[in-house]
């Protein structure tokens, strides 16, 4: 992709975004389509690299995110410090300037703490926040009762979106009623992030069961079960940060009606999809945006491990053979 469009095309592949490029995405609800997981850079030593932070987002602007997700578990917000999530959140916040929404991920155990997060990040302007219900480790939990106090500090504390994430790395069950009655009752608990087991039959159902207060019922885990989850009603993917462009391919069709197409594009890039959920998980996003320029490093930190070169070369083979944007925004 030419550079002197200075990493703010809108057009990939004769393809438009649907998002019009504008400040004024908050009136853009609800949010649909593909809303990826940014990395977070950084450079050899473990340090932050800011502007391959920027040129990250430019890219996946580029790509054809309708929105991005920042300092979510595939961003490593396990191992950055406060003040590094700041830094982080700004430095997106104001590369983006407005041109899609911005999903903030806020969670934390404690209520208080998670709601300062989510008040932060609304001033300094995310569109949504994501939030995992409350846990530590292997066996901190809280009762259900505890869950739902959690949710009532939080939606109290701001006026912007919530999308809770559903995912197994929390082992909190949260059944499809009690998703619907956060939803029933906190008026801006409106997005469902879901990667559990059979997502798309609890989609179904939460969709079902809490009807016009779910605003966005969407799909997670790299998307790697997303044509049976848009066919039970997701209306949007948060997946990796590698490939939005080819994540538009399977959601464009598939919204316009033309599921035969949407369906054959999924079998075309789920070898990709499966590869990076399988073998690689957060850093694929990051080994194919340094093969193709976009950053200098694909570092991760410490104690995370770097890919190993067969793994690394399998993941670039499968991204070549679909032509993945990232290989050559950078070139």
């Amino acid at each position: 992709m030419p550079r002197e469009c200075g990493g703010r095309c809108a057009r990939i592949s004769g393809m438009e975004s649907s998002m019009p490029v504008t400040p004024h995405h908050k009136a853009q609800r609800p949010y649909r389509g593909v809303f990826p997981v940014a990395p977070t850079i950084f450079d050899e030593r473990g340090e932050l690299d800011l502007e391959g932070q920027r040129r990250c987002i430019d890219f996946m602007i580029d790509a054809g995110s309708h929105g991005i997700c920042i300092l979510a578990n595939f961003s490593e917000q396990f191992v950055l410090t406060d003040a590094e999530r700041e830094t982080v959140m700004h430095a997106v916040l104001e590369q983006v300037a407005g041109r899609v929404p911005v999903i903030v991920t806020t969670t934390h155990f404690s209520s208080a703490v998670c709601a300062a997060r989510s008040k932060q990040a609304e001033a300094a302007g995310a569109a949504m926040v994501m939030v995992m219900p409350p846990y530590h480790g292997a066996t901190f939990r809280v009762p259900e009762k505890g869950i739902v106090e959690f949710f009532r500090v939080l939606s109290g504390a701001i006026n912007i979106p919530i999308m809770i994430q559903d995912a197994p790395v929390a082992g909190t069950p949260l059944s499809v009623e009690l998703l619907a009655r956060l939803a029933r009752d906190f008026s801006n608990i409106r997005y469902f992030k879901i990667e559990v087991p059979g997502a798309a039959a609890k989609l179904r159902s939460l969709i079902e069961a809490g009807g016009k207060d779910i605003e966005g019922p969407w799909d997670g885990e790299e998307a790697i079960t997303l044509l049976a989850d848009l066919d039970a009603g997701a209306t949007g993917a948060m997946t990796g940060g590698g490939y939005p462009d080819g994540i538009r391919q399977i959601i464009d069709p598939y919204f316009a009606g033309k599921r035969e197409e949407a369906k054959a594009a999924y079998e075309r890039w789920l070898p990709l999809i499966n590869y990076e959920n399988r073998q690689c998980g957060l850093i694929a996003c990051k080994a194919m945006m340094q093969a193709g320029g976009v950053i200098k490093s694909d570092a991760v930190r410490h104690p995370l491990q770097p890919l190993h070169p067969a793994t690394r070369a399998g993941l670039l083979e499968l991204a070549k053979e679909r032509d993945a944007l990232a290989l050559r925004w950078g070139k």
